[in-house]
């Protein structure tokens, strides 16, 4: 369930599952740019 209209045109907010770092961008960055870790999407839940 979401409550937030996801549209893969617009940019979204990535956060870092390391150091926190959130970057906006059009597609998912393969790694955060200050620490090499790995990135999610802020608007996929997580559990």
């Amino acid at each position: 369930m979401r409550d937030v209209e996801y549209d893969p045109q617009e940019e979204s907010a990535y956060e870092c599952f390391d150091c926190g770092t959130i970057v906006v961008e059009e597609s998912c960055p393969r790694s955060c740019p200050d620490c090499g870790g790995s990135m999610r999407n802020r608007l996929t839940t997580f559990e």
